[in-house]
């Protein structure tokens, strides 16, 4: 028969694995054909022996689908069917089975732990042009980009309610007076596609084209994007390439055989997670997964993608012992099939969106994350360094008498500051599985931890890189996340607390309007690093074009200091813009030095200098 779905050119980009838009080929679409209302249905199924299509309006009985030609495509007008009918594909194996299967390409898929896929139309009309037309200039490279890292299903509950969680559309505006009252330019949402099981955080996918429909159905999440869009707020979404979970109803042998993953469980098992690893060599699974990512873009405006567990994808032997591991063509370890479908993908996302964020979960040191694929880089725009993260929290848990014997941990960044454009991740992850919230892995009494706390928040807004903190730190949440559980917004009526916030507040309102910083790898130099004695670091930040410099100072120990001289990096009169240890964020209120004249004193390799004193486990920035 001849194909609806796709034609040649499709079927071709189709298996070569470059086809980015398969979500409009595959999948269920209402249309009227021959003057019937009904639906296409498309489905990649090479093989089965038959498939058919079941659902409310047939009593799941099944209509049947038709092969084109050897594509291994599968599809068929079914008359009938509209938006909001359910559906599962019926895939008959050559061993005579019948598998019962949700539809990869579904853009709504049942609440969990129904599994059945839903016809989906959306009627949303969007009105987030101002945005759109802005984001290039939002989002280029320097510009200020601190993210607030969110788990819809916990960020708030309605206790009345059964605990319930929010849906999309009550979500969307607390959630943008939220980051508009601390200053976040963006969210980043723990995976929305589809997950049956609650506990793997969304990061466990079965629809990757269908928001969950635990909050509302998919114009419910184009509604909550739309309004964070019209309110200043970008959106980035937690994308999940590395693996997918084993569930019957899934991709796992969709077509009786090892489709979408690898036959052989040392390339096509997660040892981890006990998940399923995507055969990235197998174009057609390339093309699915290149799909994916681009219909977040094109179809529900996000601004960028955080792609997760990218380690995991580049390295055959991740996780893995001596003999548990196939290598790689040469011999090597690299999984060189997933760096090529990185590549593609990025590619692929900036030619049609060239202003979209493109970040990576990268652990490793795997050179050019971030570089141009044209010199071999995976080009992403930014990627997360988890060595600061790591260094950084495992410096500020050491009790503050210890910490000068650690000050490396701090300053090691520099050697390589500039290999790559960086995220500093305060993430989901540091704060869960008996961990601790970023408070309580502070070491002191309450005010110490919260001084610490001001502490670590305020080295991360002055350390070159984005910023991403995620819910509950910005409030010195006492317990750890529980994805079931609400953050504990009654703490803000502490005003120790409620000052956390306030801090939040001014280093985002001085990150988005100071230039000296920009996310510019030369906007950065140690003013003094060596000072362990005393456990302080002292930098610099200036602007590209030298007009703007600020000074930052940090204290890691409880003990004030009076008369402590600090090179400065030009003459004049140096004034203070942020003080960790206000009072009315939460500090001491220790008496500061507010203008800073700078002295002909020789200091920190600087020709002048100022004197100032520092308060009690505290960051000072100074500028002119």
């Amino acid at each position: 028969m001849s194909p609806i779905l796709l034609g040649d050119v499709d079927l071709h980009l189709f298996n070569e694995g470059t086809h980015a838009e398969l979500y409009r080929r595959l999948g269920a679409h209402v249309r009227r054909q021959g003057g019937v209302d009904g639906a296409v249905f498309g489905v990649w199924a090479p093989n089965a022996t038959a498939v058919r299509v079941g659902g409310d309006w047939n009593g799941w009985t099944g209509d049947a689908l038709e092969p084109v030609g050897t594509s291994g495509i599968w599809e068929g007008f079914v008359p009938g069917v509209a938006a909001g009918h359910r559906y599962k594909l019926r895939i008959a194996i050559r061993d005579g089975q019948e598998l019962e299967k949700a539809d990869p390409f579904a853009r709504h898929a049942e609440l969990p732990p129904g599994n059945a896929s839903i016809v989906a139309q959306s009627r949303h009309v969007w009105a987030d042009d101002e945005w759109l037309r802005e984001r290039a200039a939002r989002q280029a490279a320097g510009r200020p980009l601190s993210i607030y890292e969110v788990h819809l299903g916990s960020w708030r509950r309605v206790p009345k309610e059964g605990d319930r969680p929010l849906g999309y559309r009550e979500l969307a505006p607390l959630l943008a007076d939220h980051c508009q009252s601390l200053g976040f330019t963006h969210v980043e949402l723990l995976p929305v596609m589809e997950h049956p099981f609650e506990g793997s955080w969304g990061y466990q996918v079965t629809g990757f084209f269908a928001p969950t429909a635990r909050h509302g159905d998919p114009d419910d999440f184009r509604w909550l994007v739309d309004h964070l869009h019209q309110r200043g707020v970008g959106v980035i979404l937690d994308w999940v390439p590395a693996h997918f979970p084993d569930d019957p109803h899934g991709l796992a042998r969709f077509d009786g055989t090892a489709l979408y993953e690898h036959e052989d469980p040392r390339e096509g098992r997660h040892p981890d997670w006990g998940t399923l690893i995507f055969d990235y060599g197998r174009r057609e699974v390339a093309s699915f997964l290149v799909s994916s990512a681009a219909f977040w873009l094109d179809e529900l405006h996000v601004d960028g993608l955080r792609v997760d567990a990218v380690a995991s994808m580049l390295y055959r032997d991740y996780s893995r012992a001596p003999g548990e591991w196939v290598p790689n063509v040469d011999g090597g370890r690299e999984n060189l099939e997933a760096a090529a479908f990185l590549r593609r993908c990025t590619d692929t996302l900036r030619a049609r969106h060239p202003e979209a964020l493109l970040i990576a979960e990268e652990s490793t040191a795997w050179p050019g994350v971030t570089a141009p694929t044209a010199s071999g880089g995976l080009g992403f725009t930014h990627k997360w360094d988890m060595g600061w993260m790591h260094d950084t929290l495992g410096y500020l848990a050491r009790e503050p008498v210890h910490r000068r014997w650690h000050q490396s941990d701090l300053t090691f960044r520099g050697v390589y500051l500039g290999s790559e454009r960086w995220v500093l991740p305060l993430s989901h992850d540091e704060v869960v599985h008996g961990k601790g919230s970023l408070l309580r892995k502070m070491p002191g009494d309450p005010w110490q931890q919260r001084a610490n706390l001001r502490l670590l928040l305020g080295h991360q807004w002055g350390s070159l890189g984005a910023k991403l903190l995620f819910m509950g730190g910005e409030i010195g949440q006492l317990r750890e996340w529980d994805h079931m559980t609400s953050v504990d917004w009654h703490l803000l009526d502490d005003p120790a607390h409620a000052g956390i916030a306030e801090w939040v507040r001014r280093l985002n309102a001085l990150y988005g309007s100071h230039p000296s910083l920009a996310d510019d790898p030369g906007s950065f130099a140690w003013i003094a690093c060596d000072d362990a004695e005393h456990s302080v670091l002292a930098w610099s930040r200036t602007s590209s074009g030298g007009e703007a410099t600020t000074i930052w100072v940090a204290s890691f120990t409880p003990e004030p200091r009076e008369g402590y001289r600090v090179g400065a990096p030009a003459p004049g009169t140096w004034r203070l813009l942020l003080n960790g240890d206000d009072v009315t964020v939460g500090g001491s209120g220790h008496p500061v030095v507010e203008t800073a004249v700078a002295e002909e004193i020789a200091w920190d390799g600087r020709a002048q200098s100022v004197s100032i004193a520092l308060p009690p486990l505290a960051v000072l920035v100074y500028g002119q």
